[in-house]
């Protein structure tokens, strides 16, 4: 018991009495309810916000699928807009060469025709490989075969049996050539 009084001695020397004005508030109930009523309302706050994030965040992914889903489907969209005139344009073609029409005409109606896809193919960067008289490049060109030719240096492309194509710089089709190689020797 006298260890206990001890205790208590000491714990009581410890803490010396605070003056009035510095006591600790007392708190009272409605005080409290207060409180927590604002923190409850503070925390509606935030739910209703992390609601309507989430809301947002869901509408914009729906979105950017459906911007997506529609880029791939119309991706095209623009330039077959661009052909349609080359259509109608063989076809009026077709229908002159079916009649009694003048061949230069339709000569000269295929030549704009073919002016107007080459425009509609630039347009959307499509650009033509026409190697003739070029070193042969195995990136860009497709050898069908090797031809001896004395006046050419080897590995030149002699002639394009079909052009090849280029989209924005990536190769669409390789350009199908023959390529020239040096004469054999007559020597045995």
């Amino acid at each position: 018991m006298a260890n206990e009084e001890q205790v208590q001695n000491t714990q009581s020397h410890d803490q010396a009495p605070l003056p009035p004005d510095e006591a600790t508030p007392e708190f009272s109930p409605g005080a409290l309810l207060k409180q927590l009523e604002e923190a409850q309302k503070q925390a509606q706050d935030h739910w209703d916000k992390l609601v309507r994030a989430q809301a947002e965040l869901d509408n914009l992914r729906k979105r950017m699928s459906r911007d997506v889903e529609n880029a791939h489907k119309y991706a095209l969209e623009r330039f077959a807009g661009e052909l349609l005139p080359v259509k109608d344009s063989l076809e009026m073609g077709l229908e002159a060469a079916q009649g009694e029409a003048d061949l230069s005409k339709i000569r000269e109606g295929t030549a704009l025709t073919l002016k107007m896809l080459e425009q509609a193919m630039a347009k959307h960067g499509i650009e033509t490989v026409d190697p003739t008289g070029q070193r042969f490049d195995p990136e860009r060109h497709q050898a069908m075969s090797l031809q001896e030719q004395a006046e050419l240096e080897p590995n030149t492309v002699m002639t394009v049996l079909q052009k090849g194509y280029l989209l924005n710089d990536r190769l669409l089709r390789p350009a199908m050539v023959i390529v020239s190689k040096a004469p054999a020797s007559d020597s045995p």
